[in-house]
């Protein structure tokens, strides 16, 4: 629809003209039938940003389209020369458009297509210019080799890792990660620089345990690129000497910055020190912009958001710590590219007016002004008599048909520049009416209504507004019409029926349409459905008798407690009511007729109460409820109260054992009736206590043993004056979502306790630090996010409520905690094993929880040697730090993995295995990360097996004595006969073979058998290993066992037995 002016005389056109007013442009209606006919200059519709990077993997779209009539042909300008297309095989030009296409399917570099591009767009009347498109190719290189060299730093010291990240195209994204691909962890010692710089304020030990490397994405080819990592060797002294604050960047005591008008300022400061600093930001002569500041890099950096004029000045960082402070002043400039004050609006104008374009910008530097006509520099085009150039300004007088042609204003200077098209179309259309012939427009009476009738024309056509073809002009009283054709009617009745003509008329002539006009009765329900109180398995009928307008179609729905009515075949739904047959319990509740036409509705409501008693009981029950309390009346009018008095309605033989006062108010909840109390049924008057700045209105509704009535017709309205909240939100919590952030919520005040106009909350949080500072948030919602929160720190809250009359008293001080994340490791694994049967667990919670902890989970796995056994689970609960194990055989060894929970999540393991048993029989101490197994140590494992190869050899030697039943010669050494009794006396030989073993006298047996000689702490290994025992080639041993007996005697008793090889090797050993 075109928006059309009030009639100007071309007297009147051109003292405004004189007076500096500004002809309004007139658009071209949308009709395809009109544009079709009236020719119009070029006008550019799309076109690419002027900046245009562009995916080197893709084909490039160079988008220029326009409008215009006769359809505009188009052309391209690169880097100023005429870009040929047709030349060029990869380039093309989509049809009836202009943009390009360049095609690298067949191969190509985009590279070669970089450059600046134009679009020209022509037909007959004139040329529109697009902007200057300066097309670049995306590029990500490649990080550049170089070897990195271990870094040493003293423990204390402050420390910033260089990125020096590739030039992209964009700039790429800087993050930093460890060479497993974890991100660094950043707080307000260590954090990342906008520069891409990764700064610590104080190096601890505990940074050396991993590498850092700076990584680059890239936008368009979403790769990421690597820097070689950095290795950190950190230098222990005895104890970390505190330091004051200093400035690791910027440097110096005072910087400069220059930001462009609408972009977002950042102002940083990073400082070192030991403990790391607190950094906190002023302005100075006033306060940080209010409602455009946010802090960020956990307040290292300083965002202003849709920087201004208003934003420079001064600004200042203060780094401190409790050794002392340090502040840094940024003076900041802000410049300003163009922007529009006054645009160049399209111009279309009758022959001989006059009109002006218009192009004012503001910028900082103040940008020049530059006019081209049709795409070329005004001062060389063709004198054109009825045009003056007047610096920002075009006056056009008595323009004539051929003038037409597109205008360009150019504001530039040294920070950019803007572009715009105007047309000046000189036209000489006659009246045509837009809306479509013979309308038909219905209305209920006394409702609102518009009749429209879009026109256009040049020069603009009047139109006027006559009914049944008489003289008289509609306009006034009730009746309005607008500028943009439509006329208004404020009341339709009966006497407005009829057919309207609406008549637009210019020099050229004149065109008519006609609006018909009904206006129709509206539709009531005059008799509504009642409420009932049936007995079950009665007959009840809801009325719902409706008065309508016959011309229009009637439709009737039934409702039940404000859902559709299944009408089934125990109702009957009829013209004038519903009729429920055997009604049960389940049909209680509200029942709702809705009768509607095409153009309004009405309804009606009543409760259907079923009772479950015999019929014989029906007559005993109260007849109905009561009657509908009335005439109330408000008196003894005060700021927090008022008086309410009403007449009670007719008990209807049931004594009115209760009054429910109600109240609605039209502001939050208009049309919402809320009890407000209360009363006895004995008493008819109350004093209401009231809540500042709400609008109320009260009905009563009276109660008996039969139900409520139906409520009384409402009071007068009763405003009460506006006051600051006396309460703040309750259920204030602050809890994390996620692992950086914290999530304020409270439970908002009602209608009832705003106490005022713009009710909103102040949202006050700080860590749980007495020196720290506070932040603060206005909002309306009851929510607030904070972002870039610590992991699992506590923080003070408050919320205040306020309204446009003050704040509410100081709200309480809630404690709420920034989100979780995974728990480090447990701090220590102690295993014990005080038999063969047991292993004992003990351990300690982890050094960082990150969170509330809700339990361990504990993994082990029997293994022995090579093989392992299936993975056991435990979970355990968080204050749990012992488990004891029922080993399942007494050889194999365990292995423990032990991880820390919290709500997100299993955090790192720490991971044990249980010893190796040097002894089954000997319980094992403790056993912890620090201990050394002695089973695994070369010397331990070379002295067993030495052991074990000796007593094997003594095994082999007794054995082999012991089947060839050799005899060997005693002799008592402590001067003791053998037993005369004894059957080898007379051969002096004892018979090794044939008898049992016998203890030697003055010997005695040890518990496992074997023979041992009193009060001697002489073992086999030491008979084995000294100087003066030796085995006989027989085997026999001789030496300390003999006490040293003479070497002849014991060698006159030498087996007679072939020697063996055996037994030559046991001589040997």
């Amino acid at each position: 629809m075109v928006m059309p002016r009030p009639r100007l005389a071309r007297a009147a056109v051109a003292l405004a003209l004189y007076l500096h007013h500004l002809v309004s442009a007139i658009e071209v209606p949308l009709d395809s039938n009109i544009q079709s006919e009236l020719p119009q200059p070029p006008t550019i519709t799309k076109q690419s940003v002027k900046d245009y990077i562009v995916d080197p993997r893709d084909n490039i779209f160079i988008e220029c389209e326009a409008k215009g009539n006769p359809v505009p042909t188009f052309s391209w300008t690169r880097n100023g020369k005429f870009f040929n297309v047709a030349k060029d095989p990869k380039v093309s030009m989509r049809r009836r458009s202009g943009t390009l296409v360049i095609d690298f399917h067949s191969g190509g570099r985009p590279e070669d297509y970089e450059g600046e591009y134009q679009c020209f767009a022509r037909n007959d009347y004139g040329t529109a210019l697009s902007s200057k498109i300066h097309l670049q190719v995306s590029k990500s290189p490649l990080w550049p080799k170089e070897k990195v060299d271990v870094i040493e730093v003293d423990e204390g010291a402050p420390l910033s890792l260089q990125c020096n990240p590739p030039p992209g195209l964009p700039s790429p994204v800087i993050f930093w990660m460890s060479s497993s691909m974890e991100p660094i962890h950043q707080d307000k010692r260590v954090s990342q620089g906008q520069n891409g710089d990764l700064y610590f304020s104080n190096v601890l030990l505990q940074d050396a345990q991993t590498d850092y490397s700076c990584n680059a994405r890239f936008h368009f080819t979403h790769t990421i690129q690597q820097k070689n990592p950095y290795t950190l060797k950190v230098k222990t002294t005895r104890g970390i000497t505190e330091t004051t604050p200093s400035f690791m960047y910027p440097y110096g005591t005072s910087s400069s910055q220059m930001v462009l008008r609408g972009v977002d300022l950042l102002l940083e400061c990073i400082a070192s020190g030991v403990p790391a600093p607190d950094i906190m930001w002023y302005k100075k002569g006033g306060e940080l912009p209010a409602g455009k500041t946010k802090l960020e890099n956990f307040n290292k950096a300083l965002r202003i958001s849709n920087v201004s004029e208003e934003d420079s000045g001064e600004y200042f960082c203060l780094a401190s710590n409790k050794m002392g402070s340090i502040r840094h002043t940024i003076s900041v400039r802000v410049k300003a590219a163009p922007y529009w004050l006054d645009e160049p609006q399209n111009l279309i104008l009758a022959p001989g007016e006059d009109g002006r374009l218009v192009c004012r910008a503001n910028g900082n530097p103040k940008p020049t002004i530059q006019w081209l006509v049709n795409g070329e520099p005004i001062e060389a085009s063709p004198p054109n008599p009825s045009r003056e150039v007047a610096g920002d300004t075009i006056v056009f007088r008595d323009t004539q048909i051929g003038s037409s042609a597109v205008y360009q204003c150019n504001a530039s200077n040294e920070h950019g520049y803007l572009l715009a098209n105007a047309f000046v179309s000189v036209l000489d259309v006659p009246p045509r009416i837009l809306a479509p012939r013979n309308q038909l427009i219905k209305v209920i009476q006394y409702n609102r209504t518009r009749l429209d009738c879009p026109f256009f024309g040049s020069p603009i056509p009047t139109l006027r507004w006559f009914k049944n073809g008489q003289g008289n002009t509609l306009d006034g009283g009730n009746y309005k019409a607008h500028e943009n054709g439509s006329l208004e009617m404020n009341m339709a009745r009966k006497e407005d029926q009829g057919i309207y003509t609406c008549v637009a008329t210019n020099i050229l002539g004149k065109a008519e349409a006609q609006v018909r006009l009904e206006v129709k009765d509206p539709t009531r329900i005059v008799r509504g459905p009642e409420d009932q109180v049936v007995k079950r398995g009665s007959m009840p009928r809801l009325h719902c008798r409706i008065k309508h307008d016959p011309t229009l179609k009637l439709t009737v729905t039934w409702l039940k407690d404000d859902a559709p009515l299944y009408i089934g075949n125990r109702m009957k739904k009829e013209d004038d009511g519903l009729t429920i047959f055997g009604v049960a319990e389940k049909d209680q509740g509200d029942y709702t007729c809705i009768a509607s036409t095409e153009l309004d509705k009405d309804s009606a409501k009543a409760y259907l109460t079923v009772l479950a008693v015999p019929a014989n009981r029906l007559r005993d029950l109260p007849k109905e409820r009561p009657d509908r309390p009335r005439d109330l009346e408000l008196t003894d009018l005060a700021e927090r109260s008022v008086r309410l008095t009403w007449i009670p309605g007719d008990d209807n033989n049931s004594p009115i054992t209760d009054y429910i006062v109600q109240f609605e108010e039209d502001r939050f909840q208009p049309g919402t009736w809320h009890n407000h109390s209360s009363y006895p049924g004995s008493v008819n008057s109350a004093v209401l206590s009231l809540s500042p700045y709400v609008n109320y209105q009260f009905r009563v509704i009276a109660v008996n043993d039969v139900g409520s009535s139906l409520p009384s017709m409402p009071s007068e309205r009763y405003q009460t004056n506006g006051a600051r909240p006396e309460i703040n939100p309750t259920g204030v919590q602050g809890a994390g979502t996620q692992r950086n952030n914290m999530e304020i919520t409270w439970t908002p005040l009602n209608a009832t306790q705003a106490y005022g106009p713009n009710l909103r909350y102040i949202v006050r949080w700080r860590r749980r630090d007495p020196r720290g500072s506070w932040y603060n948030e206005t909002v309306k919602t009851p929510r607030h996010v904070v972002w870039n929160t610590p992991i699992y720190v506590p923080y003070e809250i408050k919320v205040q409520a306020e309204n446009d009359f003050g704040r509410a008293p100081e709200p309480d001080t809630v404690i709420g905690y920034s989100g979780e994340d995974l728990p480090s490791s447990p701090r220590y694994l102690r295993i014990r094993q005080p038999n063969l049967e047991t292993i004992n667990l003990e351990w300690d919670q982890p050094e960082h929880p990150n969170g509330v902890l809700t339990g361990y989970n504990l993994r082990y796995q029997a293994f022995n040697g090579s093989k392992s056994g299936r993975i056991l689970v435990e979970n355990l609960s968080p204050n749990q730090t012992r488990f004891t194990l029922q080993r399942t055989d007494p050889i194999s060894r365990y292995r423990f993995f032990l991880r820390a929970r919290t709500q997100v999540g299993d955090g790192e393991a720490i991971v044990e295995e249980s010893p190796a048993l040097l002894n089954e029989a000997t319980p094992t101490p403790a056993y912890t990360k620090n201990h050394v197994d002695i089973a695994t140590q070369g010397w331990f494992i070379g002295l067993m097996c030495a052991i074990a190869l000796l007593v094997l050899i003594l095994l082999i030697v007794c054995f082999i004595k012991r089947s060839r039943g050799g005899k060997y010669p005693v002799r008592d050494n402590k001067d003791e006969h053998l037993n005369p009794e004894d059957k080898n006396v007379e051969d002096g030989s004892f018979d090794y073979s044939d008898e049992d073993n016998k203890p030697l006298p003055n010997s005695q047996t040890s518990l496992d058998g074997t023979i041992k000689q009193q009060e001697s702490d002489d073992s086999l290994v030491d008979y084995g290993e000294g100087g003066e025992g030796q085995f006989n080639e027989d085997g026999s041993f001789i030496g300390q066992y003999t006490v040293k007996k003479d070497k002849e005697e014991t060698e006159g008793n030498e087996s007679s037995e072939a020697t063996s090889p055996v037994n030559a090797i046991y001589s040997l050993a």
